[in-house]
């Protein structure tokens, strides 16, 4: 699973294109070179939001473990209670 760590790689590696865009546009703009790091900017993007995106399912998905787990046990903990308390 890739981790935030990588998410901030991607930013510093966008950080460069967007450079490079400005670069190329201040510069005399050839627009297949534009058309490159508009593609790249693209991609690492898209890297990015599958990154939060896993990251996030993997939070979610804990999180109903630890929840549902806490259910089970309180459930669990009053029905022997009550089933004690019964006999």
């Amino acid at each position: 699973m890739a981790s935030i760590k990588d998410v901030e790689q991607v930013a510093d590696d966008l950080e460069n294109l967007v450079g490079n865009l400005r670069s190329e546009l201040q510069n005399g703009a050839d627009f297949e070179r534009l058309v490159q790091i508009a593609d790249e900017i693209s991609e690492h993007a898209d890297q990015a939001a599958e990154t939060f995106s896993s990251v996030n399912e993997t939070l979610v998905s804990r999180i109903g473990e630890l929840s549902g787990g806490r259910r089970g046990q309180k459930s669990g903990g009053q029905s022997k209670a009550k089933a004690q308390a019964s006999s």
